[in-house]
């Protein structure tokens, strides 16, 4: 007890001695345990001194811990200065107070104003006699007494009092705190005379009653209840540490300055026209409002001159301090629209947004994000934000100015790598950030390198030199990009870990950099995939567009030409996922087979199943073929005009039958037939031949066949028969070296390159990488002696890329075409066209992949075309330019590419070109032609469809119709989709072949022959796909074949007959002209192919045919028809074929039961069984379903 007493004396002892304010200490409580004396408390650790305290009285068995002493100032003065001034959060308490008290006495002296009515008593207090101060024909006694002696205002006058002691007390202690050696300056200081004017006559009066009605101008504490408002608000910034927003402080300024103008006017007047007319208050707040308004209505006006006075000395007041303030504010309003503004943390919380994150807001690139962003009807209510560290551009500006886009989206100034801007943009709170990368921004490196490569031509000496300095340069810009993308996604994902992230990269090798996101769309890989399956697939890329971009499928509904109807109405089929427990289009065919599920679902709703998965993103399967069994889990995707929850099922009247048929009756084994069956089979059963009317052609024909029912479910005893593997008894092939040899590949995955990314498809390979020697294609070696592209004699027609410079992205061009998907024998070689030698890591890439080759030239230069073998080619893709994204006008960008077409199309007509162009509104000049009546007719269209709102107003474009136009934008709309629908990302990489899943299928196609003739309808083809082959059909690629279309279709009836001879003879003299240019054309590339020592029979009289067949004829993609389109000849049909592990047949017993393929091969069909081992099929009359879309508000 004696010990703590002593440790507590001895602690008080130092604190004073030392001076300290503050004294912390972390330590243990003492164990009490072994006190003599229980009951007592143990010491606080705070009081418990160590070393320096304690000294000798330490115990030593006691632990040590440190000290920490906060030392501040001494003085009481100094104490007081950090309470009332120096710490943010104590001042601000005492400017609120003060603001208080000043708004009180403002209160207060309106009160009293008002009560004090009658001005002609007023007089000093106690005082008898009235008096009358009279000078310069005005009574001042009114304007100097005032009546504060009244029961009412007595009470009035103790509170004004008090505050102004309470008012007095605070600004002697502030002067004297603020006191910085200048007494002059502290007291002649206009707040501290405000101060005591108001202050100290009430406190006179306390002593010296006479003084109590002596009128004091508490009015005037407006103006300090002004300055301690701004001191307050810098106060409150500096104790909440968070930059409030200038713009808002300074308006919350002008309104006080402008309040207190305004109530410093109304209590003058009101005042001082007590001498004259004794306005009340509210006509003195009419007046000044008139005023101010400069409105004037004249009906009060002020009497005396000292009232005109005081108008005059508040209008130049309000002259002079007005302008400043409003100049400040102006200047912070054009900064913040300069910067943007922040989004609220109230609104955040309440509503949903987005960010979307760039280095450069390009108006196209940010318009369609928000045309096909507010296209899907849940995210109306969303927000969008948009941060950039650049400025907008007029256009944008003006743009999002409009109201439909004003009230939904706001612009931020700011970087993603600083984390002040991302509170701004309250990305914690963010449903997604969308992190978009700028590709067509100009480099000046590659200005630079483009204006050095066009004033150098390449030549032999230093070609090497250049082709390691230009690609770099000119892919710097795409680098740089993709560096600011990754750091981008980085700072987001460091700040907002939950946040979901959808990025877009340009190179394929920077991928895995932000392989962290949710979501990622690298641009070369998807472009080039995309061109790859061109080749393969025609029109594929508009397949894709199509598929990927938000419609209704109401476009063209207007127009005059049946095409471009069908057309536009199956545009609108988009892919939708459901599970397949609540579907009504699925849900009937659990248990049944996926194809079996296909078939019927498109035949009854029109819908397409062609995949399938374990929930939205994981383990989708492209047409996993009849061995996978619907389940209730399972997530159907489905290609729509509608999904089905905007769907309306109306049944239609039954259609009951006269008289059943027997072959409905019959169990399934029995109307399971072949897809051939011979005219006997056919006469054999006479009394079907009535049922078989839709499903069987003509009996004269002795090969007609009917088409077999698709099976329910899968049936063990089948067995898989390859669909594209040749037998292993094939003949010597071509190796596409010009040497007969077997074939000499493997199959396996391509080797993992940093360089080029990874794919994870397995491809076909050479068992020995290719020399590099050997893949320059005109470069004599010792393994060959080939020099042009003939000389390979390839079984198969070329594919010929023109690119710039050897890209990383080229890799993914190569992989679809190599897939482990595609015969042998169909494998088309392919040909790089180079303007630049490419580097060893690109060639260390395709060594390994069969009859790839490259070559440096250009398409400008016809013999490096003709040495690449453009005549024999089948496709020639032409990739966009880096170096032509510097161009001074951005339009522009797609000059030198447009031209260079159009002149290969002029001289090899017959050739399929696919360009890619960097604006996709350039493609009106792709194939142009003056004075075509077809184009007009679409660009008018195009216009119609722009003013109805379309987010693909160029979807009617010929050369957008045909695929033969692509551009890398068009695949931005594949990342905003997955931020609905997630699984978008994944499904489009089946389809292109850039991924695989085990059991998936893969993409391929058909030509409708004249022997394919007899299926007739769109439905059954899809019937006899499913019940051979288990492929899926998804759309048709029609060519439809035209008459020319010229200056004859514009002549019109009713003009004069001169007029219509005038026009024809211009049109006969066009046709000649056009014959005459086409004839030296085609002798310009005869001469060149003679002198280059080619072949001249290649290239002969056929150019005339196929130009015309090319201009008479028009191309376009159905998505998903109806079961009653018509078949046409030359209709290319994509298909989902399964897994070759998938079994579609088994092996024949029955000569009957065989069944042909689209290709002429011979494939078995069902075994047969006995009837009584087969389950009966249900005789269900069959109900039409008509799907009506709902309106999507």
């Amino acid at each position: 007890m004696y010990q703590n007493i002593r440790h507590q004396a001895h602690q008080a002892r130092v604190r004073q001695e030392l001076g300290l304010k503050r004294l912390e200490i972390n330590s243990i409580s003492a164990n009490m345990a072994d006190s003599p004396v229980t009951g007592v408390p143990p010491l606080p650790p705070r009081y418990r001194f160590r070393d320096l305290i304690l000294g000798e009285y330490a115990s030593q068995d006691e632990d040590r811990v440190q000290v920490e002493f906060y030392v501040n100032e001494n003085t009481f003065k100094e104490r007081l200065q950090i309470y009332f001034i120096k710490n943010q959060r104590s001042s601000l308490r005492i400017r609120l107070f003060n603001l208080v008290i000043k708004l009180l006495s403002c209160v207060l002296y309106v009160t009293r104003a008002c009560l004090d009515v009658d001005p002609s008593k007023a007089k000093c207090h106690d005082c008898t006699i009235t008096p009358n101060y009279t000078w310069m024909e005005i009574n001042w006694a009114p304007l100097v007494w005032v009546n504060r002696s009244s029961p009412i205002t007595r009470p009035i006058w103790g509170i004004q009092v008090v505050v102004a002691i309470i008012s007095f007390l605070e600004t002697i202690l502030i002067t004297y705190l603020s006191y910085k050696g200048s007494l002059v300056q502290s007291v002649f200081n206009i707040r501290f005379l405000l101060e005591m004017i108001n202050t100290v006559p009430f406190i006179i009066t306390i002593f010296w009653a006479p003084l109590r009605n002596l009128f004091v101008p508490v009015f005037l504490n407006c103006w300090l209840a002004k300055s301690a408002l701004t001191n307050m608000l810098n106060d409150l910034n500096r104790a909440m540490q968070r930059s409030q927003s200038a713009l808002a402080q300074q308006v919350i300024i002008l309104i006080a300055t402008l309040l207190c103008l305004v109530f410093t006017s109304i209590c003058g007047i009101q005042h001082f026209e007590r001498a004259g007319k004794n306005i009340n208050m509210f006509d003195s707040f009419w007046f000044v409002i008139v005023t101010f308004s400069t409105v004037g209505y004249g009906d009060i006006t002020p009497e005396l001159w000292v009232s005109k006075a005081m108008v005059i000395i508040m209008i130049c007041v309000a002259l002079i301090i007005l302008p400043i303030q409003f100049e400040q504010m102006a200047f912070l309003w054009m900064e913040r629209t300069k910067q943007g503004g922040s989004y609220s943390r109230q609104r955040a919380e309440s509503e949903n947004h987005v960010v979307v994150c760039a280095t450069q807001l390009q108006t196209d690139v940010i318009m369609d994000f928000l045309n096909e962003f507010y296209a899907h009807p849940k995210l109306q209510d969303y927000f969008v934000v948009l941060l950039a560290p650049s400025e907008l551009d007029n256009n944008l500006r003006r743009i999002l100015s409009v109201p439909l886009w004003a009230q939904r989206v706001m612009y931020i100034q700011g970087s993603a790598l600083k984390d002040q801007d991302l509170v701004r943009a309250k990305v914690d709170d963010a449903e997604g950030c969308f992190i978009l990368a700028s590709r067509n921004e100009a480099n000046p490196a590659a200005v630079q390198a483009s204006v050095r490569h066009s004033l150098c031509p390449v030549s032999p000496d230093f070609s090497h030199t250049l082709s390691l300095t230009v690609p770099q340069e000119r892919c710097a810009g795409r680098r740089l990009e993709d560096e600011h993308t990754i750091l981008r996604a980085w700072a987001v994902k460091d700040f907002a870990p939950n946040c979901p992230l959808y990025v877009q990269i340009l190179k394929p090798e920077n991928k895995f950099h932000v392989k962290f996101a949710e979501h990622v769309v690298c641009e070369d890989e998807f472009k080039f995939a995309l061109l790859a399956n061109n080749c393969l697939c025609p029109a594929m890329s508009t397949f894709i567009t199509l598929l990927l971009h938000t419609s209704r499928g109401q476009e063209g509904q207007e127009s005059s030409e049946e095409w471009q109807r069908i057309y536009g109405r199956c545009s609108g089929n988009e892919v939708y996922h459901i599970r397949l427990a609540d579907s009504k289009f699925f849900g009937e065919y659990e248990g049944k087979s996926f194809t079996y599920a296909s078939f019927h679902a498109h035949k009854k709703y029109g819908v397409a199943l062609v995949a399938i998965g374990k929930d939205e993103v994981t383990g989708i399967k492209l047409n996993p073929g009849p061995k996978h069994i619907m389940r209730k889990g399972d997530m159907c995707f489905y290609m729509a005009i509608t999904k089905e929850e905007n769907s309306a099922f109306i049944l239609a009247k039954k259609q009951h039958e006269k008289e059943k048929s027997k072959f409905s009756t019959q169990p399934r084994s029995t109307r399971t037939h072949s897809i051939i069956a011979g005219a006997e089979l056919q006469r054999s059963r006479p009394s079907n031949a009535s049922n078989h009317a839709l499903l069987s052609p003509p009996h004269n024909s002795d090969k007609r066949p009917s088409i077999a029912d698709v099976m329910e479910t899968f049936e063990p005893e089948y067995v898989p028969i390859p669909l594209d593997e040749p037998s292993e008894d094939e003949a010597d092939q071509h190796d596409g070296r010009g040497d007969v040899a077997v074939l000499d590949y493997v199959q396996d995955y391509p080797p993992v390159q940093p360089y080029i990314g990874y794919t994870s498809m397995v491809c076909h390979l050479m068992k020995e990488k290719v020399p590099f020697c050997c893949l320059q294609l005109n470069n004599p070696c010792q393994h060959n002696n080939f020099e042009y592209a003939h000389h390979y004699k390839w079984p198969n027609k070329s594919i010929i890329v023109a690119a710039e410079y050897a890209t990383p992205g080229l890799y993914n061009f190569i992989v679809p075409l190599r897939s482990q998907c595609r015969p042998k024998r169909e494998l088309n070689p392919v040909v790089f066209l180079l303007e630049n030698l490419p580097d060893e890591r690109f060639l260390e890439a395709i060594c390994c992949f069969p009859m790839v080759y490259y070559m440096v030239g250009s398409i400008n230069n016809l013999d490096d075309l003709l040495r690449a073998g453009i005549i024999h080619a089948n496709n020639v893709v032409v990739v966009d330019k880096e170096s032509s994204k510097a161009a001074a006008e951005d339009y522009m960008a797609d000059s030198g590419t447009i031209v260079n077409v159009q002149t290969m199309f002029r001289l090899f007509p017959s050739t399929s070109i696919i360009t890619e162009l960097t604006h996709p509104a350039n493609m009106r000049f792709m194939q142009f032609r003056a004075k075509d009546c077809q184009a007009l007719n679409v660009a008018k269209l195009e216009k119609k469809e722009k003013e109805k709102g379309s987010n693909l107003a160029y979807m009617f474009r010929l050369p957008f119709a045909a695929g033969r136009v692509f551009s890398a934008s068009m695949l931005d709309t594949l990342l905003y989709q997955s931020f609905v629908k997630e699984y978008m990302i994944t499904l489009v990489r089946l389809l292109l072949g850039l991924g695989h899943t085990p059991g998936s299928g893969h993409l391929r196609s058909m030509r409708v022959t004249e022997s394919d003739l007899w299926i007739r309808t769109y439905g059954r083809l899809y019937q006899k796909q499913c019940s051979s082959s288990c492929e899926i059909p998804i759309g048709i690629y029609r060519t439809e074949r035209k008459p020319l279309v010229g200056m004859e279709a514009t002549v019109r009836p009713f003009q004069r007959r001169k007029t219509q001879r005038r026009r024809k003879d211009y049109f006969d003299e066009e046709t000649r002209s056009q014959n005459s240019e086409r004839e030296q054309l085609r002798e310009l590339v005869k001469s060149r192919v003679k002198d280059l020592g080619l072949p001249e029979e290649h290239y002969g009289n056929h150019l005339d045919d196929d130009l015309h067949n090319r201009r008479s004829s028009l191309s376009y993609v159905l998505i998903n028809p109806s079961d009653d389109t018509r078949l046409e000849l030359d209709d290319v049909i994509y298909l989902l074929r399964p897994d070759a592990s998938v079994p579609c047949a088994s092996t024949p017993t029955d000569p009957d039961e065989i069944s042909l393929q689209e290709d002429g091969s011979i494939r078995p069909a069902p075994r047969n069984r006995s009837p009584e081992n087969r389950k009966p099929q249900s005789n269900t009359e069959e109900t039409s379903v008509k799907i009506e879309e709902e309106t999507q508000v």
